[in-house]
């Protein structure tokens, strides 16, 4: 049976856990909640990457994303920052939409599952 190694937990979530060879990441969002939508995306997957290498892995290993917008307007700004960051060739599967986030100020909250 798989060991899990959990990072970077508090009573409620880990931010990542890993799982043979599988890291999930829990959402992430921007701590400058001032920025707009496609400043809040580049906070977020900055994160990402620090959480990923943390985990013994990286982008270039995504499966799965998950992103979450408060509004689908911010849907181009977010993927402008987004389709620069990917790794050519190596794009996860994805969805995206439009719920009510936890505070009013976050835009962007984006979760993964990767390799290692």
């Amino acid at each position: 049976m798989s060991e899990i190694t959990r990072l970077d937990q508090n009573h409620r979530r880990s931010r990542a856990v890993i799982h043979g060879d599988t890291v999930y990441l829990a959402g992430h969002t921007a701590d400058d909640r001032s920025a707009d939508a496609a400043g809040q995306t580049r906070q977020v997957l900055a994160k990402i990457d620090e959480m990923l290498a943390a985990a013994g892995t990286d982008k270039s290993k995504l499966l799965n994303v998950t992103i979450w917008l408060a509004d689908m307007a911010d849907f181009a700004a977010m993927n402008e920052v987004y389709d620069a960051w990917l790794v050519p060739g190596h794009t996860p599967a994805r969805c995206c939409g439009a719920v009510t986030l936890a505070l009013p100020d976050i835009r962007v909250e984006i979760m993964a599952i990767a390799a290692r």
